[in-house]
């Protein structure tokens, strides 16, 4: 099958969707970005990647939004941009580096408002993955040894969604979860991981067909 479609998927932490995303890429033969975003973004825009990594998906305290817009809008030569707070220059170089990666071709990008950066792109699919608070606490506990205990993961759980919300909700124009925000928002906890990807590889299939 001849894969033409950008997959972008949004998440909750513990949902899955980092797995469910790489499962997708590997069916379909296509390049997966998650934190490899970030490698080749620092690469791009000279940001070392450790630097990229202490602002990924992290909220903003600075009231400099439009500010932003208009750099990004009029390009970097803008003399704002010297002087823009460092987490704004982040976020533009990840915004110019997932704009790069559509225009080479189909694809599966997490997070880091990705399905934004790419509103205009018509061979976009939108996803977000969610799932039960039961079934992330248990992922977590399974996958990070800083979560040993049910409360240690429920905390580590909250705060990495906050940071994902305020993030996406300040640099995109909707709201981050928010079913209408994407194009098919899933609970993973009801297919599980296998069963989910085998949702979306349908979904996906019936929407090359129709593209």
């Amino acid at each position: 099958m001849f894969m033409n479609t950008i997959i972008t998927i949004g998440r909750q932490f513990g949902s899955g969707g980092h797995e469910i995303g790489e499962k997708l890429a590997q069916h379909f033969g296509i390049k997966y970005y998650d934190k490899e975003l970030l490698t080749r973004a620092a690469k791009e825009s000279g940001f070392c990647e450790e630097m990229m990594q202490s602002h990924d998906e992290r909220p903003t305290s600075s009231f400099l939004y439009n500010l932003v817009m208009d750099t990004y809008s009029f390009g970097y030569n803008s003399a704002s941009f010297v002087d823009m707070p460092i987490s704004h220059k982040v976020f533009l170089a990840q915004f110019d580096t997932i704009k790069k990666i559509a225009d080479e071709g189909p694809c599966v990008i997490v997070g880091r408002c990705a399905d934004y950066a790419l509103s205009e792109y018509k061979n976009c699919l939108h996803i977000f993955i969610h799932a039960e608070e039961k079934c992330k606490i248990k992922r977590i506990m399974e996958k990070y040894s800083e979560a040993s205990t049910e409360q240690k993961a429920k905390d580590m759980m909250i705060k990495k969604d906050k940071q994902r919300q305020s993030y996406y909700n300040y640099y995109s124009s909707k709201k981050w979860g928010r079913a209408d925000s994407y194009d098919l928002s899933i609970n993973s906890s009801i297919l599980g991981v296998e069963g989910t990807v085998k949702l979306l590889l349908q979904y996906i299939e019936d929407f090359e067909k129709k593209a």
